[in-house]
């Protein structure tokens, strides 16, 4: 896999970092395909600096890890963001945020709770019954929010002002130089009428345009993936072609 172009060789922290290659294993997102990744350890001297670096190389964080698909035969995986400057509010979006105005969201420190773990054990049974994650204990859970080595926070959803106001989602939350990296996000499933996981994507937007920040990264987008199309529904979003963001060529 080449990095020969990436910001980060250009920045000069190319020694500081070795890169390793998974095993070849099934492709959770396309049937009959092998997926394979090249990744790293975070725990390096400025993390942060190197992690933003990563990340507009399309790599994404998993605990200390930095990963990117690395598969010989396919190129399906495409890292997207939000330009949060151009972002169209369109009628749609604008319902959704009027949906859910009596949610409170707040930046809290990355340390995982019982409540945080309760509204995700319901999101995996309704929604991931079959993935990786579903037998995750509160121990798993909690090394997933706390073993990170970057500037990282949970963003808190809660149905209300008070105090006793109910927790029905959270997202796990890098801070880049140059934006937010929606890490992972889970809700209330039996809310779901709301349009949850879209509001948080907004919400994430607004709080990156008052902090000044110019981007939302939000993972992968892959072709021919109904569970990971939604991304195309955010509007202008850039895709990282080989070592270049670019506009993806047609709203949907």
């Amino acid at each position: 896999m080449k990095f020969s172009d990436s910001h980060l060789f250009q920045s000069g922290y190319r020694r500081a970092l070795r890169f390793y290659m998974t095993a070849p294993a099934p492709c959770p997102y396309l049937d009959g395909m092998r997926e394979r990744k090249a990744f790293t350890n975070l725990s390096v001297p400025d993390a942060d600096a190197v992690h933003s670096l990563l990340s507009q190389s399309g790599f994404r964080r998993s605990q200390g890890i930095a990963y990117r698909p690395a598969c010989p035969r396919c190129n399906a995986c495409k890292s997207v963001r939000v330009p949060v400057r151009d972002f169209l509010y369109t009628k749609r979006w604008r319902r959704v945020l009027n949906r859910n105005s009596g949610i409170r969201a707040t930046a809290q420190k990355a340390v995982a709770t019982r409540e945080q773990y309760r509204v995700l054990q319901n999101y995996l049974l309704a929604r991931h019954e079959d993935g990786g994650m579903a037998d995750m204990s509160f121990r798993d859970y909690a090394n997933m929010v706390s073993e990170s080595p970057v500037r990282s926070l949970i963003v808190e959803y809660r149905d209300g002002d008070g105090d006793d106001a109910p927790l029905i989602g959270a997202a796990i939350t890098d801070v880049l130089r140059d934006g937010l990296s929606m890490v992972y996000s889970f809700f209330e499933p039996d809310l779901s009428g709301r349009s949850l996981g879209s509001f948080m994507i907004l919400e994430h937007i607004q709080r990156a345009a008052v902090h000044g920040l110019p981007h939302v990264y939000l993972g992968y987008w892959v072709e021919g993936s109904p569970k990971m199309d939604y991304k195309r529904q955010f509007w202008p979003l850039e895709v990282l072609n080989g070592e270049t963001w670019e506009l993806m060529s047609a709203q949907p």
